[in-house]
């Protein structure tokens, strides 16, 4: 069983700055692609940031310049940090991580439960 936990979600006022963290833990081979998507409730869920094993990013248009998503694959770990954040990024954000499990040859994609990002105008 792979495991991801998030942390770093909270109330921050418009134009502030939080960093999420997201690790994986369990019977893990090999990570490859990570990233974040958020949901707004009743709304599709939509990705944010991704970032592979070789360290190649993508963004959303909406947060591109703004937010920042790293790894670190020695504790499988990965971050947003989030800048100049807007009202409009409220929303629970989760993480997910592709992961070939111990003893498994298909790579499987795994999610966190997600953390609340409140921004306040």
């Amino acid at each position: 069983q792979v495991q991801l936990v998030e942390s770093g979600g909270g109330l921050v006022q418009a134009g502030g700055s939080l960093r999420l963290s997201c690790v994986a833990s369990g019977s893990i081979f090999s990570i490859n692609g990570m990233g974040w998507y958020r949901q707004v409730p009743g709304k599709q869920r939509e990705l944010v940031a991704s970032i592979t094993s070789g360290g190649i990013t993508n963004y959303a248009d909406s947060v591109k310049g703004r937010f920042t998503i790293s790894r670190d694959n020695a504790k499988n770990t990965v971050y947003l940090q989030m800048n100049s954040l807007k009202p409009e990024d409220t929303c629970v954000y989760y993480c997910y991580a592709e992961v070939r499990g111990q003893y498994q040859s298909v790579w499987m994609r795994y999610w966190g439960k997600g953390t609340l990002v409140t921004v306040s105008s």
